[in-house]
């Protein structure tokens, strides 16, 4: 019979979380959540792509109904990964680009 090794470091002392601690988790964790859906996440690298972007341009690039584009551009906007500028009848959405550096310093600082 094989024994496994755990190749994980020894555990250092345990200590609780400082409130600091938990509030990155807690802002990562709404981050990642807005990142959740495949569409999300390429609707995120397609506005990373461009300068801006009209929810209709969103539509054409990416096969999903204009409804449930228009479902995930409002959940990125909860989540604060893109901010939308009302512009006539048409919402023009980009990057929130200290939201995409948080969420970078955030993924490795684990």
């Amino acid at each position: 019979m094989t024994r496994r090794r755990d190749c994980r470091p020894e555990p250092g002392p345990k200590e609780p979380l400082s409130a600091a601690e938990l509030e990155r988790a807690t802002e990562l964790a709404r981050l990642a959540k807005g990142l959740g859906h495949p569409a999300r996440a390429a609707i995120v690298k397609l506005l990373l792509r461009r300068k801006s972007c009209v929810c209709g341009e969103i539509v054409d690039e990416i096969p999903l109904a204009q409804s449930t584009v228009s479902q995930h551009l409002k959940q990125l906007k909860t989540a604060g990964l893109i901010q939308g500028e009302i512009d006539g009848p048409r919402v023009c959405y980009c990057i929130a680009p200290k939201a995409i550096e948080r969420l970078r310093a955030l993924v490795a600082a684990l």
